[in-house]
């Protein structure tokens, strides 16, 4: 039962920003990240999509645990209690959303957004060492190949989003939310497999 809540929980993230970032008045799904949507009036939805979705994989992991393949549940647990920690501190309004917001970074960032920053920084760190130690770590020859083909699509994409991020960049928030797709894709199949 814990793997499938946790392969919920990937399959749900994802589906949940997607969504609500296409219906949001004034939010670019391209431009803007995931994050921005735990701002404005609606930001409680985002929030909780982080804790809940979060809550839900480090459950998953707990399963992984327990059927064996220990590497991937201690970096599946470290993803999902960095996404509860990013919804428990949401990052400050910036880059024009909320709408009315000033589209460049604020001169000061709160301290509640510096948490969010570490915390991000932790996800993203550990999105490629998911399927990297199952690369490593895997039983299977067919298995192996595929994590380490994500672990290498998935280094490109976070080596992508933080130069967009860098940057501004028009497809920042593209880039971002494909690294999270591929993540939470390969996630939930990794646990139903281990189901």
């Amino acid at each position: 039962m814990l793997l499938w809540i946790g392969a919920g929980g990937a399959l749900a993230f994802p589906v949940v920003f997607l969504v609500d970032g296409w219906l949001r008045s004034g939010y670019s799904s391209a431009r803007h990240t995931v994050s921005a949507l735990a701002t404005g009036a609606r930001g409680w939805l985002q929030t909780a999509n982080f804790i809940l979705c979060g809550l839900a994989i480090a459950l998953g992991s707990v399963g992984l645990a327990l059927a064996g393949p220990l590497p991937l549940a201690a970096t599946t647990g470290v993803f999902g209690l960095g996404l509860v920690v990013s919804g428990c501190f949401p990052m400050d309004p910036m880059r024009g959303y909320p709408p009315g917001t000033a589209q460049d970074d604020p001169e000061d960032f709160s301290a509640t957004h510096r948490r969010h920053d570490a915390a991000g920084a932790v996800v993203f760190f550990v999105m490629p060492a998911m399927p990297a130690v199952l690369a490593l770590t895997g039983e299977h020859g067919a298995t192996r190949i595929v994590a380490a083909v994500v672990a290498a699509g998935l280094i490109a994409g976070v080596a992508a989003f933080n130069r967009a991020w860098e940057k501004d960049a028009a497809w920042t928030g593209l880039v971002q939310k494909g690294t999270l797709i591929l993540a939470c894709a390969w996630l939930a199949a990794s646990f139903a497999v281990a189901a």
